[in-house]
């Protein structure tokens, strides 16, 4: 039996299909508590943009597992000073954002993982179960594996340096999908506030199509899901149009 909580979006990889979660870019554990109701696979949190201090962020882990999802985090660096605390507060899934270089993706998935994949370090938090696994300071060498086993890692490529370097991004195990941000992206190769534009476009269907000839999974390939504030808006706009 795992010593550790069933990724979820993993799971569903597993299963051929593809996990459904919504983004949360605020603290609200009320939100997850009602939209618990449902059968989201994840929740992903965004720690890169949103307000979410350490303390925020191990509230709305507790209620995203209450609520029997995956919790998912984008973090503001691939420090791994950073990810950890992401990681001890029991996010089972980590996006590393503006990964542009071999080294970047070596340093995401090396903080993410326990030996003899990672780096990791073991710390007595609820990410590691204030260390009863399964008794305090015993053998953990069954958790680092079920630990590792359960590790979502994602890499968010937003610069030209992603296209440059794209070989050596994908020569790094250990990363589960790749995204772009295509705001950041049109940005990052000359093309500022225009994710639309044909240029740009082109380029980042041209690379995605390329990490999957390299048999990778892009994050649409495993995750679907919907930002917060969208679920509220739709919902408001039905109501007042009285659909």
């Amino acid at each position: 039996m795992s010593q550790v909580r069933e990724n979820r979006v993993l799971k569903a990889a597993s299963e051929g299909r593809i996990a459904k979660g919504y983004n949360l870019t605020f603290p609200s554990v009320h939100n997850i508590e009602i939209l618990g109701r449902l059968d989201f696979d994840f929740v992903w949190l965004d720690g890169e943009h949103g307000p979410f201090g350490y303390t925020e962020l191990e509230e709305q882990v507790r209620a995203i597992e209450a609520a029997g999802a995956t919790a998912v985090a984008r973090v503001e660096n691939v420090e791994q000073s950073t990810i950890l605390q992401y990681l001890d507060r029991g996010i089972q899934g980590i996006v590393g954002p503006h990964i542009s270089s071999g080294e970047d993706a070596e340093a995401l998935a090396h903080a993410c993982y326990f030996g003899p994949i990672g780096q990791r370090s073991f710390g007595g938090n609820r990410g590691t179960n204030y260390t009863f696994t399964p008794e305090p300071w015993g053998d953990k060498t069954a958790y680092y594996k079920d630990s590792n086993d359960n590790m979502l890692v994602g890499a968010l490529l937003e610069d030209q340096g992603a296209v440059d370097n794209i070989d050596d991004i994908l020569a790094v195990d250990g990363i589960d999908h790749f995204g772009i941000g295509p705001n950041d992206f049109a940005q990052g190769i000359g093309y500022p506030g225009q994710p639309e534009h044909p240029d740009v476009v082109k380029v980042m269907d041209e690379l995605s199509s390329y990490i999957r000839s390299k048999g990778r999974k892009m994050t649409a390939d495993i995750m679907s899901s919907v930002w917060i504030h969208e679920l509220l808006l739709k919902s408001g706009d039905a109501f007042l149009s009285g659909e």
